[in-house]
């Protein structure tokens, strides 16, 4: 696993949602110089790190939504790294955890070189990863349906075939063979056939009785 070793005048870690994100600069003598929950606005962001983007490395944990926050950085010249969200938890995980806590911890794992490094994917290439994610995605889900429907066909003429060799026995035993119009049946409908079966039997005991 690679970490973020590089020194900056400032830290901002960010604890990102969807409507909301938490910003946290801290700088190199660890002293919290903002600290404050904003709405994800691109405008408020720049307006909120002016003060400190001569020299700022901006860290946020790989979650669903942080495109937007990529681009913007990289179209402002702004220094942006992509923390892996699976190690980023197993280094501060911890009992009391809010977003004021997690933005502080990133920004504090930024500082001291432990920001666990994820793959910022270049916009460019993200539509193409994502088309074949989904392609993966879909094409094993339909292995998965193909494969239970063969089982599915393979145990119904399993139970075809038991049948007839059971309505077969059942038949011959009062020396009746069984009629042709029986077979072609057989390979269609199995519950039809069922039906049929048993109540041919049954009319043929009928009138022996």
């Amino acid at each position: 696993m690679n970490f973020y070793t590089r020194q900056h005048k400032y830290y901002c870690g960010i604890d990102l949602h969807a409507r909301k994100m938490y910003v946290c600069v801290l700088n190199q003598q660890g002293d919290v110089k903002l600290h404050k929950n904003i709405d994800t606005d691109p405008a408020l962001f720049l307006e909120l790190i002016a003060p400190y983007q001569e020299d700022v490395i901006v860290g946020v944990e790989c979650v669903f939504c942080w495109y937007w926050l990529a681009d913007l950085c990289a179209s402002m010249q702004l220094s942006f790294i992509l923390g892996h969200a699976l190690y980023m938890r197993a280094i501060h995980g911890g009992k009391t955890k809010n977003d004021k806590i997690d933005s502080y911890k990133i920004a504090s794992l930024l500082k001291g070189g432990n920001f666990p490094v994820a793959d910022s994917y270049p916009a460019e290439w993200r539509a193409t990863r994502d088309l074949l994610r989904r392609r993966m995605y879909i094409a094993g889900s339909s292995g998965k349906w193909i494969h239970g429907h063969e089982n599915g066909l393979k145990k119904d003429m399993a139970r075809d075939r038991l049948f007839v060799v059971e309505a077969n026995t059942i038949l011959t035993r009062g020396h009746m063979p069984c009629p042709r119009p029986y077979f072609p049946c057989l390979q269609y409908s199995r519950c039809q056939i069922s039906i049929f079966n048993l109540s041919g039997q049954h009319d043929y005991i009928s009138k022996q009785k």
